[in-house]
């Protein structure tokens, strides 16, 4: 059975070198930053939800904690459990009654949900190891160390040019 790391949502950034959005979860222990790049529908959804906006009409992440409100659902957590090709994949574990439920979603949408219902989010450890992250844990000479995995010059890149401003928006 994998083991995970309970995450919190750190803020929402965006790319430098395109504008896209990405979501930054740092675990609890402070070691581990992970990116996950996301569209800008699902970076709305979630800094909605960092910032407790309340929309006149519900948005599809409100509208699916409305069903399993109203359902008697709970949403018990949600994982990040893969990455194949540079692709995240989540499950959002949800219990009725005495059947616990997994739902296949993408992360972005699943951590919209879980910011929404309360719910704890992790990610397998397969997976923080496999995917760009900083590793806060190793610091050199008072520096962040950038994780090798995938590529490192372009998340350190990317670290480079971020302002301490473009998280502090949307940040927890």
């Amino acid at each position: 059975m994998p083991e995970f790391y309970e995450m919190k949502v750190a803020g929402i950034a965006l790319d430098p070198s395109n504008n896209a959005p990405i979501v930054i979860l740092r675990d609890i222990d402070g070691t581990f930053i992970l990116p996950i790049w996301i569209g800008i529908m699902e970076a709305s959804a979630i800094a909605a939800a960092l910032e407790g906006v309340v929309y006149s009409r519900p948005m599809t992440h409100d509208l699916f904690r409305s069903f399993v409100e109203h359902l008697g659902v709970v949403v018990e957590k949600i994982e990040v459990v893969d990455l194949k090709d540079n692709v995240f994949y989540a499950l959002i574990t949800v219990i009725k009654g005495d059947e616990r439920l997994q739902i296949d979603a993408r992360p972005s949408d699943a951590i919209a949900i879980a910011l929404r219902t309360n719910s704890p989010i992790y990610v397998a450890e397969h997976v923080v190891k496999d995917a760009i992250r900083v590793d806060t844990a190793k610091p050199a000479a008072g520096k962040i160390m950038v994780g090798f995995e995938q590529d490192q010059e372009k998340l350190k890149e990317i670290l480079e040019k971020m302002n301490p401003e473009d998280f502090g928006k949307f940040k927890a």
